[in-house]
């Protein structure tokens, strides 16, 4: 089993990611994990913020001269504004003059940032997290529901897809399918893993050049309106091996549980496995993957049992079905909106706008590399319940075998005698 936390605040000294039930001799660098979390810091639409808070990461156990060592793997990264921040989020107490002061720089800023946020945000979990735990402003509660968060997750999900990659030949790759009103075509052709740099120069994570262009046009529309944009992002999983996951009990289905893990990521309002909307739609007879016998399969299927089409998105009854998992996920817009929405002062009972602090346009982007890093995760996990195993070579050794068990089903022919 494969468990990971995070923990750490927006603004606070760090986040930490604590990875346990990581195999040994999984090949990995630091460089690797500052690799993971440049990416997700990519995208046409980010805020200032990104410019003037770097990643300072640290390594804390579970790693040697490059190789995991099967124990828990901890990770930190530190926030390199906490200079700014360090009486606001002081884990012990703080005299309330010290609040009332800038830092050091006359800033009208740097005061507010001091001040009790009393304004929810529509769309974010301010209200909703100070009703629940009783805080009467929503610093408590936003600096953990930030997706800030979000890095800490990235670098877990770079380890699991390293291991992924290592043990099982699995490669994963995320794109974005639509911003705000601008949609990728139907029938636009899938990114593949020899296209991930493409991927990783364009502005929107596009695969196609000129829905791409129109994307960045209409972030652009949106950023002078004063307003945030949301869109689908969508991760494919190629070479994940068949029966992944399982039918047999509610949390052990693959699919339900990569639902959970995309929902998990904030601002996330939607989940989608392969065709899934557009197939409740259809009938039966168009909506289901038809199975080919091995003597029928193109050449270059590679399968002994190939399909005509991949509207399951990889995934049928709980388990991988040897075809390309797709998943998608709905991004809604940012709730921090500078053209600031209606809400209540909490310490008034006023009608007012909601508190703006600096935000994001649009973060469809970096939701695609973060959705591919909880869909890494989960597959991994998924891949060390299936094979067991201590080590990356035990790991294989175990899918090799399974692998052989399958074969031996899937390799019959038809008796010619017959």
């Amino acid at each position: 089993m494969l468990r990971w936390l995070t923990a750490g605040e927006s603004h606070g000294p760090s986040l930490l990611s604590l990875l346990d039930g990581v195999p040994a001799g999984i090949e990995l660098t630091s460089d690797d994990l500052k690799d993971a979390l440049a990416r997700r810091r990519l995208g046409h639409g980010r805020g200032s913020r990104q410019k003037f808070e770097q990643d300072v990461l640290t390594i804390h156990g579970g790693l040697r001269h490059g190789r995991t060592l099967g124990s828990p793997l901890a990770i930190e990264i530190a926030n390199s504004e906490w200079p700014k921040w360090e009486k606001v989020m002081s884990a012990d107490p703080v005299a309330r003059e010290d609040l009332l002061v800038d830092a050091g720089t006359g800033d009208e800023r740097e005061i507010a940032r001091n001040r009790p946020l009393s304004r929810p945000r529509p769309g974010h979990a301010d209200l909703s997290g100070m009703l629940k735990y009783g805080f009467e402003e929503a610093r408590p509660v936003l600096e953990r529901a930030s997706a800030r968060e979000t890095a800490a997750r990235v670098v877990a999900g770079r380890v699991a897809a390293a291991l992924l990659e290592q043990s099982a030949g699995i490669r994963l790759v995320s794109h974005t399918l639509q911003t705000g009103s601008v949609r990728v075509p139907e029938d636009a052709a899938l990114p593949t893993p020899e296209d991930v740099p493409l991927l990783d120069a364009d502005p929107l994570r596009c695969f196609d050049r000129e829905t791409s262009a129109a994307m960045v046009a209409e972030v652009d529309s949106a950023k002078s309106d004063g307003d945030t944009l949301g869109g689908v992002v969508e991760v494919l999983v190629y070479g994940a091996p068949v029966g992944l996951g399982s039918h047999v009990q509610w949390d052990r289905r693959l699919d339900g549980r990569l639902a959970q893990a995309i929902m998990s990521i904030q601002a996330m309002k939607g989940v989608e496995i392969g065709d899934g909307f557009a197939t409740a739609g259809r009938r039966g007879s168009v909506a289901h993957d038809e199975i080919l016998a091995a003597q029928d399969a193109p050449e270059d299927s590679g399968r002994t049992f190939p399909r005509v089409t991949n509207r399951a998105g990889g995934v049928e009854g709980g388990m991988t079905n040897g075809q390309v998992i797709r998943v998608r996920g709905a991004l809604k817009p940012i709730s921090t909106v500078p053209r600031a929405l209606r809400t209540v002062d909490v310490a008034t009972g006023e009608q007012t706008t909601a508190n703006h602090q600096r935000s994001d346009t649009c973060a469809v982007a970096p939701a695609a590399v973060i959705a591919e890093a909880v869909v890494a995760l989960t597959l991994a996990d998924a891949l060390l319940e299936k094979t067991g195993g201590d080590s990356v070579a035990e790991i294989r050794a175990h899918l090799e075998q399974t692998r052989s068990l399958q074969s031996a089903l899937t390799d019959r022919r038809p008796d010619s005698t017959s």
